[in-house]
């Protein structure tokens, strides 16, 4: 067999034993996909009547809904960071990992196993907190190509995200605290544009909101999704997805290969 078919065949098995131990674990996904759609009714339904109103002269919680529904999107995404980084740290400690270092397997296949397994779990939990977002009237207008790039753009935050947080796990010391760094992501959507307009924020706070890699996500989320224009936004956000891609990987890669545990 080819290098390639390695990988691949090495990959699924991995990938599925990750998806069994989802199974077999169940309260972590269902806190993952649960969170964001609490946060979306809390914001929505308590919150929404008065930022709406501040959004637009005469808006509401139904204009609300339509504003806050992408930025909860990128909170879903950056919440499954910390379940990746704890399941990698687990794996470690565990010395599962070191096991499948002395096997004949396709060394990646032990992190690509992980970050695909992920994917797939958050891309389930957007799949949710879109229909909920519907149900609460979220009302997208995107056409079928902007619905495309819109995933795309959602597919390619997850893994610039999940690559961050396997880098993460292994950096950790303990798997209590292999979370700690990844919930620091959940704190960007809230200091950038996810839940009011950066322009609202003081002027030190406006300038970090408008400079943060998940505010111009958020933006190009929104133009696509609501019609509001794209412009810039969609350049930035694919580099900054490029970019944290490429830290991710590139650290995950170099603790994986040479850590001794």
């Amino acid at each position: 067999m080819t290098t390639m078919t390695y990988a691949v065949r090495d990959t699924r098995t991995m990938l599925r034993r990750n998806l069994r131990r989802m199974r077999r674990y169940p309260t972590m996904t269902m806190m993952l996909i649960g969170m964001p759609v609490v946060f979306l009714l809390l914001f929505v339904f308590v919150l929404g009547g008065t930022l709406g109103a501040g959004l637009t002269p005469g808006g509401g919680r139904a204009q609300y809904a339509d504003y806050v529904t992408p930025g909860i999107l990128l909170l879903s995404i950056a919440s499954s960071a910390a379940g990746t980084a704890t399941t990698i740290a687990m794996d470690i400690t565990e010395g599962i990992i070191a096991r499948f270092k002395t096997m004949a397997i396709f060394r990646p296949s032990v992190l690509t196993g992980h970050v695909t397994a992920n994917v797939l779990q958050t891309m389930f939990g957007v799949i949710v907190l879109v229909a909920v977002g519907l149900a609460v009237g979220f009302r997208p207008t995107a056409t079928p190509v902007e619905w495309l790039a819109a995933l795309g753009l959602l597919l390619a935050v997850t893994i610039a995200i999940t690559w961050l947080a396997v880098a993460s796990g292994l950096a950790a010391k303990t798997v209590e605290t292999a979370s700690n760094w990844p919930l620091l992501l959940l704190l960007f959507p809230f200091l950038g544009s996810g839940f009011v307009p950066a322009s609202s924020m003081p002027a030190g706070l406006r300038w970090f909101a408008e400079y943060q890699p998940f505010t111009p996500m958020m933006e190009t989320l929104r133009g696509l999704l609501l019609g509001t224009g794209v412009g810039r936004n969609g350049w930035l956000a694919l580099a900054w997805c490029l970019v944290l891609t490429a830290v991710g990987y590139v650290w995950a890669r170099r603790l994986y290969n040479r850590d001794p545990r």
